[in-house]
């Protein structure tokens, strides 16, 4: 924790308040534990983003006592999770009514997700059979244009099947199976290259002189030695874009659809009356009990594949709350719809909640419906810790860091944020 402050510390002047909070924070963890340490950083980050770089000119080198304002943090020497308090309203004379009612953040909770998660069943209906014809119509041209290539039946993926983040029924994953032959195809770990990432992969092409270039059908996709996951896409692209009649399945579905030219994705934008519906192609690749995608990191080996926790996330968490009839899904969709909705917060969205959600339930064993509250904070003070230091381990493999892709000056934003959210929920929960 000394080190992340020393860090940060580099951006700012070193001024005797700095000097101060700085000692403060470095003792945090002996007096406050880990949690209220972590507040206590974001908290030192709040005071030092709004300070000065200089004193204003006349002063003598002396600020106006009046020029701070720093967010007020309640500890004890026993960290304990700050609790919503609704302060009672002043003295008036006493009618014959009922007194008036202030919503517990359990219920603030509740009637969030009701009022703002919750998608319309038709509108999911009719945004689901969209896409499967699509898929149908996706799956019959491939087969028709590309015989030679294995591809496997393509499937729908994503939020609104599985009911873990969605806010509309708007954006929908189709994944299509590359099937290899194991014979032929190996996996190389991203850490063992020259990326150092061991959440990217390598398929590479093996016994060459056994088995010479074009007996596997993706050997026209290979780069140098490895299955190109740009080159299948740039492939794909272009058949999405230029060889597919669109305009002619639109008008087969009482739909207009449009493959998005200028994205690196390969995306369609589908209209339906008043439905908006995004779908994002996926080809994928499962090898030696490994879910990769051809979804390469810009700039960096065009050959690289992503593995993919997506399924397991989605099983573990519903497997988890069907042992205990638990509030983790719930839990879990309303913090992501706070994070995909809200500005500064929108890239903690998806993935890295889940598996900050499966790493409480591991200490926490408590997720009834009556605990969503306590469960709900303590998610907010969890990811304080995980941004003051930076790293936030996959669930499924802790080399791996789900935080590697955010700027520093996101993290500090996310915490800011996320540290005012620890004493005040509400501020999150606000409508957009």
């Amino acid at each position: 924790m000394a080190e992340f402050t020393r860090q940060r510390g580099k951006r700012q002047e070193d001024s005797g308040l700095g000097n101060v909070l700085d000692l403060l924070l470095a003792n945090a963890r002996l007096v406050l534990g880990v949690t209220g340490a972590a507040v206590l950083a974001i908290a030192t980050l709040a005071v030092k983003r709004v300070r000065p770089a200089q004193p204003p000119s006349g002063l003598g080198g002396h600020a106006p006592q009046n020029w701070l304002a720093a967010p007020r943090l309640s500890v004890s020497r026993k960290p304990t999770r700050l609790s919503l308090v609704c302060s009672a309203p002043p003295e008036t004379p006493r009618v014959e009514s009922s007194p008036p009612h202030c919503l517990t953040l359990q219920e603030k909770l509740l009637s969030h997700y009701s009022s703002w998660l919750t998608v319309p069943e038709t509108q999911a209906s009719v945004a689901l059979q969209l896409a499967r014809s699509i898929c149908t119509q996706l799956q019959n041209f491939l087969r028709s244009k590309c015989p030679e290539l294995p591809f496997g039946s393509l499937f729908l993926s994503g939020p609104l099947l599985d009911g873990l983040g969605v806010l509309a029924a708007d954006h929908i994953h189709l994944m299509l199976p590359v099937v290899l032959d194991a014979a032929l195809w190996s996996l190389i770990p991203g850490e063992d290259t020259v990326v150092r990432n061991p959440q990217y992969w390598l398929i590479k092409r093996t016994d060459l002189e056994y088995f010479p270039r074009g007996r596997s059908p993706w050997d026209r996709f290979m780069v140098g030695r490895y299955l190109s996951s740009n080159a299948l896409n740039e492939t794909l692209h272009k058949m999405l874009v230029a060889s597919i009649n669109w305009p002619a399945i639109g008008s087969l579905l009482g739909s207009v659809i449009h493959p998005v030219v200028a994205s690196q994705e390969l995306k369609l934008e589908v209209k339906y009356d008043q439905i908006k519906l995004s779908i994002t192609l996926f080809p994928v690749v499962e090898m030696e009990d490994k879910v990769l995608l051809a979804a390469p990191p810009e700039g960096l080996v065009e050959n690289l594949w992503l593995e993919s926790f997506y399924r397991a996330e989605v099983s573990k968490v519903k497997e988890l709350d069907a042992g205990d009839s638990g509030v983790r899904q719930c839990c879990l969709r309303i913090l992501n719809g706070v994070c995909k909705s809200h500005p500064a917060l929108h890239k903690l969205s998806g993935s890295p909640l889940t598996h900050v959600v499966l790493h409480l339930s591991a200490a926490s064993l408590d997720w009834a419906e009556e605990s969503l509250a306590d469960r709900f904070q303590q998610l907010l003070e969890e990811l304080v810790g995980y941004l003051e230091k930076g790293v936030l381990p996959s669930y499924f493999n802790p080399k791996i860091n789900l935080f590697c892709e955010l700027l520093e000056e996101e993290i500090d934003e996310m915490g800011f944020m996320l540290y005012r959210a620890v004493s005040e929920p509400e501020l999150l929960l606000k409508e957009k």
